[in-house]
């Protein structure tokens, strides 16, 4: 019963009808099938791809260069948002060079990466951690400002090490803000992995889907598209199914404080 209750209808509602309409129109206008071939048709590309397997390694090349490039931004964000919301002498030393570097869009860097790295897994890793490092960078740093002080005195009132300050408060404190960096870090992760793949790829999905269009394969494209929408959609519900249980003592304690 609360299985049903939490159940989507009205969006799932609206994604079948989204889906009827593209099968309509593309049923009404068969001259634009080579653009927009019907979801049926769609449906039955993505059947082939997987059970002959042929876009099952472009999806865990992708997967694994997205792991590789996501995981190394969340550890550089996360601990590098730490010490600058700590230090403010050092935010106030890098603050300039990464407030002019986040706001540069992130596929200018590809151009850069190839110059620099060649064209291989290790591009298109960079690339994705340069992309995917800033949210959790500035989202850390607000969280650790937000901390009230008093919380922080009290710790070394009470004889607490900057270490156990560090685990015990500040971490505790900032890891809503933590969540949220990295919650927003996982979709640019899979586009930057995905857009750099096109560009300077010769294997995994964003390559897979621009050889197909190419092609002129157009089933073929969107399937491939699909599972890259199929791909985020997942990595989000693990990533909310993760926080709601690591995050548990936090949704317990607001709790107790609405009562």
């Amino acid at each position: 019963m609360n299985g049903r209750a939490n159940f989507n209808w009205p969006g799932w509602s609206s994604f079948v009808f989204v889906l009827l309409l593209w099968e309509l129109v593309a049923r009404i206008a068969p001259g634009y099938r080579l653009y927009l071939p019907p979801v049926t048709a769609v449906i039955g590309a993505l059947a082939q791809l997987l059970v002959t397997g042929s876009v099952v390694h472009h999806l865990l090349i992708t997967l694994e260069r997205f792991l590789a490039g996501y995981l190394i931004a969340a550890a550089i964000g996360a601990g590098l948002g730490v010490v600058l919301g700590y230090f403010r002498f050092l935010d106030n030393l890098f603050g300039i060079v990464i407030e002019f570097l986040r706001p540069m869009p992130s596929v200018a860097i590809i151009p850069v990466a190839i110059l620099m790295l060649g064209i291989g897994d290790s591009m298109i890793v960079a690339v994705t951690v340069y992309a995917s490092v800033w949210s959790v960078l500035i989202n850390t740093i607000d969280g650790v400002r937000h901390i009230d002080s008093t919380l922080i005195d009290t710790g070394r009132t009470f004889g607490l090490s900057r270490w156990r300050i560090l685990w015990q408060i500040i971490l505790p404190g900032a890891s809503p803000y933590i969540v949220t960096g990295l919650r927003i870090a996982l979709s640019i992760a899979l586009i930057l992995v995905t857009t750099a793949e096109m560009i300077a790829g010769s294997k995994g999905l964003g390559f897979f889907i621009l050889d197909e269009e190419r092609s002129m394969n157009s089933g073929n494209m969107y399937a491939g598209v699909i599972i890259v929408a199929a791909l985020g959609y997942a990595l989000n519900r693990l990533f909310l199914a993760a926080e709601a249980r690591l995050m548990r003592w936090r949704h317990g304690m607001m709790a107790r404080e609405a009562a």
